[in-house]
């Protein structure tokens, strides 16, 4: 195998102790305690290694193997973790990532061009979503970051500062888009599709969009002991009504691997004895294509007046957000391909359900995802899982993806 697979799960295991929770789970935000002594075990495995090592302003981290003085290949993921997560949303990107450089670097396998291993700060929003993708790619402000609050009530310029890294220069981490000559991020699916197929890795097409939207119906509040069944102007049944009709939507406009989720629903007064009289649905819809996404909040939006009309309430449709679907670079995904099939793994192509550091790169460099099947499909949660057979698997093939791309001697 073109890895050391067991350097790669002895070093995953170390990484899970910080910000280990006793149930299995990690608790690791970014700038925590636990971020900074896992940059700095990092740290001492990438010198360890003979790479180089540095952070930017906002706390990316970069593993450098020299090449030509070209662009460089990127490869990476994120350090942080949601409250109580798993061991491998992101981190398995990341520690992957660092296996590929160093194997790349003792193999002597002659370059066309550095590459470098990647961790992008805060990808999970304990602060910012994607703060250091963003600040990598599209670029933030000072201003913006003054105005964050964190999970724990902290200012995000208070986190940041002290544990040494600058804010107030944020500008400077934003990069030339011709400075990187690609990207390419390993993660786990978090969903059930690889699993259920049978494939050893996905080779991701896209990143979905995002449709949020909100539906509010307005009743009478009653008393729930004196008010008839059928003079009742009960918001919850307008609601009810809706929800009932959710999971046939996507086979309406067409799409069925669409999902909608209702995630959130508000009601007022909100007690056992009061017939609501006010009741806040907010959806999530999601896409490869974003005519179908602004189908199915059409679809919502009409279902939601017909039920409010049978009962005999009030309706409003809130817009909240459309975030666009991201395309994937069909080279990399060629070459993701080829790798796959020269290590003997099976591969699907898919697209991704949830939000990646790669769809804020991808505008601006070349960018792949290489997925691995998640356990039951479990994600931020103490029961993730991936075997490690299929992560020896996808960071093999990870390694050909790299290769090519660092190898081709394409400017």
């Amino acid at each position: 195998m073109n890895i050391d697979t067991d350097r790669l799960r002895a070093d995953l295991e170390a990484l899970a102790r910080f910000g280990a929770d006793d149930d299995g789970g990690v608790s690791r935000p970014s700038f925590s305690p636990a971020d900074l002594q896992a940059r700095a075990w990092l740290q001492e495995r990438c010198e360890r290694a003979g790479l180089h090592y540095r952070e930017d302003v906002v706390g990316n981290v970069f593993m450098r193997l020299d090449g030509p003085a070209v662009a460089p290949v990127w490869t990476g993921s994120h350090l942080d973790s949601v409250p109580n997560g798993g061991r491998l949303d992101g981190a398995l990107g990341v520690v992957a990532a660092l296996e590929v450089v160093r194997s790349l670097r003792e193999q002597q396998v002659t370059l066309a061009r550095p590459v470098e291993a990647v961790s992008f700060a805060d990808e999970e929003g304990g602060f910012l979503g994607f703060l250091g993708s963003r600040a990598v790619a599209s670029g933030l402000r000072p201003a913006e970051l003054r105005a964050v609050v964190g999970r724990d009530g902290r200012r995000l310029v208070d986190a940041m500062e002290q544990v040494g890294f600058a804010p107030e220069q944020v500008e400077e981490a934003r990069i030339d888009p011709s400075s990187v000559h690609a990207f390419v991020e390993m993660h786990i699916e978090q969903g059930v599709v690889l699993e259920d197929a049978g494939f050893d890795v996905g080779v991701v097409s896209s990143i979905v969009g995002v449709g949020r939207c909100s539906v509010e119906f307005r009743g009478r509040p009653d008393h729930a002991g004196t008010t008839p069944m059928h003079l009742r102007r009960d918001a919850m049944r307008g609601a009810a009504d809706l929800l009932a009709q959710v999971p046939g939507l996507p086979g309406v406009v067409g799409a069925p691997d669409a999902v909608i989720t209702c995630g959130r629903l508000d009601l007022h007064p909100d007690a056992y004895n009061i017939v609501p009289g006010w009741v806040r649905l907010g959806f999530d819809i999601r896409h490869p294509d974003r005519t179908i996404i602004e189908a199915l909040e059409r679809e919502v939006a009409e279902r939601a007046a017909d039920a409010a009309e049978l009962h005999h309430l009030e309706v409003k449709h809130v817009p909240e957000s459309l975030t666009d679907p991201t395309p994937l670079d069909d080279r990399i995904r060629q070459l993701t391909r080829d790798a796959a099939d020269e290590v003997g793994a099976t591969w699907l192509d898919m697209p991704s359900g949830a939000g990646h550091d790669s769809q804020v790169i991808a505008p601006l460099v070349p960018t792949g995802m290489v997925f691995v099947p998640s356990v039951d499909g479990r994600s931020h949660s103490p029961l993730e899982r991936t075997s490690w057979e299929d992560i020896a698997a996808g960071t093999s093939v990870l390694y050909g993806v790299v290769r090519r791309l660092a190898t081709d001697g394409r400017t």
